[in-house]
């Protein structure tokens, strides 16, 4: 196979059908990487696709894989069928989001093929020959590192707070390529298969408002009121690590270090301190509110706006004004 002179393959997540937020801020990096051809690659059903959305981020080609060949999310054959597609088109790199599931496919992409792999990545520059100069987020986004990586596929995670998704100024002419992979049982060891309580409305990841609640809230059923607050706001309900520690909430609602990184318009954290691994996970967001009794709290000091007092009685009292107008 002759390589191309730039071929970048992009894995593309989805988000109720169309292409998360995250992927579409990497197909944005993607396209910065000088000439090249950006191939998307997708595990959904072809017909459901919205291909439209693709080309519009400067994607020439799609690879669908089909549910009848990889049903549910298993990360090994997922980075399995990267590796044949990576040699199969030539590509010079290979791009994923920053998220969980972006981050754990290319690193099982890196140990199929023994290729190094650099993760949260804000700035990547060809560099000449099998040459990338990187600037890439470490200790939580808290410190800038530039550094070059030698391979001759360069595999990489786009930080999701970092790249804003824009659009191509001239829509690509995109290729829909259903793409069947040679897959070994053991690929398909470990998969996770979603279940329909969890499909459909928005992620924490791509959510424009994020409603978050810490100890503060106090208890299960302390969430009530800021679940219909989200609702009336068109938002999700996030959460600090104490309260998945406490078993409160599930971990997937977890916003941190360890947990999800947001982007969000708004995020308003309720009963938040504001430990620095949670400020790791929010620091995306373009406006925060926090709503908290201690004045002192370290998240007062990330917060656009700040309201001192009882969260029992402001969320309350947000909810009634909103349903008024």
């Amino acid at each position: 196979m002759v390589r191309d002179v730039m071929t970048v393959l992009c894995l593309v997540e989805l988000d109720a059908g169309a292409p998360a937020d995250a992927s579409l801020r990497a197909l944005t990096l993607a396209r910065s990487l000088g000439d090249a051809s950006v191939r998307a690659v997708v595990f959904a059903d072809a017909a459901e696709l919205h291909a439209a959305a693709l080309a519009d981020y400067g994607a020439s080609d799609v690879y669908v894989i089909e549910p009848s060949a990889l049903d549910g999310y298993a990360p090994q054959a997922w980075g399995r069928v990267l590796a044949g597609l990576a040699s199969e088109t030539g590509a010079t790199a290979v791009l994923a989001a920053g998220t969980d599931r972006g981050n754990e496919v290319l690193a099982h992409l890196g140990a199929i093929t023994g290729l190094p792999m650099a993760a949260n990545c804000t700035i990547v520059t060809p560099d000449g020959g099998q040459t990338h100069r990187l600037v890439r987020h470490r200790w939580a986004g808290l410190l800038l590192e530039e550094a070059v990586m030698e391979a001759p596929v360069a595999l990489f995670t786009v930080a999701t707070d970092s790249v804003s998704p824009v659009a191509a100024e001239i829509p690509a002419n995109i290729q829909v390529h259903v793409h069947k992979p040679e897959l070994a049982e053991d690929d398909l060891r470990v998969r996770a298969v979603e279940s329909p309580a969890g499909a459909g409305g928005a992620s924490l990841a791509t959510a424009r408002v994020v409603v978050g609640g810490g100890r503060g809230v106090g208890g299960p059923d302390g969430f009530a009121p800021l679940e219909e607050l989200a609702g009336l706001l068109g938002g999700v309900v996030g959460v600090s690590r104490v309260v998945t520690s406490e078993g409160w909430r599930p971990h997937r609602q977890q916003v941190g270090q360890t947990g999800t990184k947001i982007t969000p318009e708004l995020y308003l954290a309720c009963g938040i301190s504001g430990a620095i691994q949670h400020i790791a996970g929010c620091a995306g967001a373009k406006h925060i509110i926090a709503i908290n009794t201690d004045p002192g709290a370290p998240i007062l000091a990330h917060a656009d706006y700040a309201i001192i007092g009882d969260l029992h009685q402001v969320i309350p009292a947000l909810v009634s004004a909103l349903r008024t107008r």
